[in-house]
């Protein structure tokens, strides 16, 4: 991966941390830790348990990065494949970032509809009445799979990777640029759901969404353009 694309991936992530991540779970957050972790029980403890729930998240990215980087080998074979790969993926991430922005409504009912599966919440309802460690971890891998604007447009970012592995490895640094702020929401949790501060937040982060779109759109075009690129060399440049 180029280091540029790194600096993307933990500005992108960090930010939407502020702003999305807190307003969609926020309210997941809040309520394992009123039922799961006993406000006398030592800090470290509480650490801990916050600790393993993002551990279980960042696990459940690495397993969707890996999964949607082995698409991308399996499907991308030429120049022509990989440079109409990445401008789909630019298009999808430019409505996106609109879609963050709140200009339409593209992702949205998408993660309403599959996060109020009867599934999902069977799951939900047995690890949050589990106070084993353990349960922190399944519940934060749980909380990974869930549908998110912010991992669809990672989980497209490591499909353009063609390789399970630096897909893994896509995922794996957004999964941890997001740690800080959740990490630390229960502390900060009365300024992060400032209104102004989230919008300004997700602002950001819709930007450089919709920048990084632009960005693979034109990649893409100009792959399939030249005649002399060969999807050996994308994949060179893209894991460099």
């Amino acid at each position: 991966m180029d280091i540029v694309n790194f600096y993307v991936i933990i500005s992108v992530a960090f930010l939407g941390s502020l702003g999305h991540c807190v307003g969609m779970c926020g309210g997941f957050i809040v309520a394992y830790t009123a039922a799961k972790i006993d406000s006398t029980r030592s800090k470290t403890y509480q650490f801990f348990c916050h600790f393993l729930y993002n551990i279980g998240r960042v696990t459940s990215y690495a397993i969707i990065g890996a999964f949607f980087g082995f698409i991308g080998s399996v499907f991308v074979f030429d120049r022509i494949s990989m440079g109409t790969l990445n401008i789909v993926i630019g298009i999808f991430m430019f409505f996106m970032g609109l879609s963050l922005m709140g200009k339409i409504r593209f992702l949205t009912s998408i993660e309403s509809s599959l996060a109020s599966s009867g599934i999902v919440k069977k799951l939900f309802s047995m690890l949050i009445h589990s106070k084993t460690l353990p349960s922190f971890f399944f519940l934060g891998m749980l909380n990974g799979f869930l549908p998110c604007g912010l991992v669809y447009f990672f989980a497209a970012s490591a499909a353009s990777t063609a390789s399970a592995f630096w897909g893994a490895v896509v995922m794996i640094v957004f999964g941890l640029s997001t740690i800080p702020v959740l990490l630390g929401l229960g502390f900060l949790v009365g300024s992060l759901k400032s209104t102004s501060f989230r919008k300004t937040m997700i602002q950001i982060a819709s930007f450089l969404i919709i920048a990084f779109g632009l960005y693979m759109i034109y990649n893409g075009y100009g792959f399939i353009t030249d005649p002399n690129a060969t999807y050996h060399d994308c994949c060179k440049a893209k894991h460099s």
